[in-house]
């Protein structure tokens, strides 16, 4: 109980911390012109959305940094008996890793030679693929985490050197899955910080307890961003936040070993990373006919005339059961 309160009184101060700066960070984007440019084939009610500052996952990602690192910063150089707060190091540097990824095709899309598209996919996936190889190699032979809980078994899934490859395909996926998820105004943030609490809570199950405090800290410091980034969004997270949520909550999700309640947990990423998937699919196997009316999936309901908040509340609630039902089958 006494690692409950703690991991939400650290949730509570995040999001204090991420609210107080959020005004200066909008005015140094405002400053430095970073807007948000809108692709012509996206929707006419986005319009609106050009020039809202992106980028803004740097408003959640330093209050984590900075209050992760001050929380475990006796573990994190080695001090502490077992040295048991050393693991939250790993899903901080992937965290800072794919932000840093997602800057560069956030700042390429506005300032670059490719402005408007960012970097091109194929560079993009390549650094992807590095930085995942990378983290699943130390996740399996460094940090040494379960390698996979399945409901239903009481033991540990021994999966040998094929974990490697699995879990940096989890981690590249994730990534890109809450990339697509993040178009309307609040949906991925609301999508990640459920998600990621949910996980927060197996991890105190588990008595992972520096892992679930890093989850509510995030979680905290994404309801400080969602405080700007609701519907009207004053900025947008942009590669730079969404490719970093979706990199880290594969790598919490593989620190638990419960990976596979992604598929639950994680619903509604995987419905927005399969849309994409169908659509480019069928289109090519069509020879120009679309199966939704746009992807990702939410620009479909948008069009079948759902408004932009009925699409984020409606995708946050399946989001939010899903969540409640994986955190139940974890336990099964």
């Amino acid at each position: 109980m006494r690692q409950i309160a703690l991991s939400l009184s650290l949730a509570g101060l995040a999001f204090i911390m991420t609210a107080i700066w959020g005004g200066p960070l909008l005015r140094i984007l405002h400053h430095f012109k970073i807007g948000k440019i809108i692709r012509v084939e996206e929707p006419d009610s986005h319009r609106v959305k050009m020039g809202t500052p992106t980028m803004g996952g740097v408003m959640f990602i330093l209050p984590v940094l900075l209050l992760t690192g001050l929380l475990n910063a006796v573990a994190l150089i080695g001090i502490s008996a077992g040295g048991v707060g050393r693991s939250i190091l790993l899903p901080l540097l992937v965290m800072v890793g794919f932000a840093i990824l997602g800057a560069a095709d956030d700042w390429e899309g506005i300032h670059g030679k490719r402005k408007g598209d960012g970097m091109r996919a194929r560079t993009k996936f390549m650094f992807q693929v590095i930085l995942a190889i990378g983290t699943a190699y130390v996740l399996k032979y460094m940090v040494d985490v379960p390698d996979m809980y399945f409901p239903g078994l009481f033991f540990e899934v021994e999966l040998g050197w094929i974990y490697v490859p699995i879990a940096a395909f989890i981690i590249v996926a994730e990534s890109n899955a809450v990339n697509f998820t993040d178009g309307l105004d609040g949906l991925a943030g609301l999508i990640a910080a459920t998600a990621i609490a949910a996980f927060g809570g197996i991890a105190l199950i588990q008595e992972q307890v520096y892992l679930a405090r890093f989850c509510f800290i995030l979680v905290g410091a994404l309801f400080g961003f969602l405080w700007f980034n609701v519907h009207p969004a004053e900025l947008i997270m942009g590669d730079t936040g969404s490719m970093a949520l979706g990199s880290v909550l594969a790598v919490i999700a593989l620190m638990t070993g419960q990976w596979p309640m992604l598929l639950v947990i994680g619903i509604i990423p995987l419905a927005e990373m399969l849309s994409v998937v169908i659509q480019i699919g069928y289109f090519k196997m069509t020879k120009g006919k679309r199966f939704f009316k746009m992807a990702p999936i939410h620009l479909h309901f948008e069009l079948l005339g759902w408004s932009e908040t009925q699409v984020v509340q409606r995708f946050w609630l399946i989001g939010l059961m899903a969540a409640l039902i994986g955190i139940g089958l974890s336990q099964v």
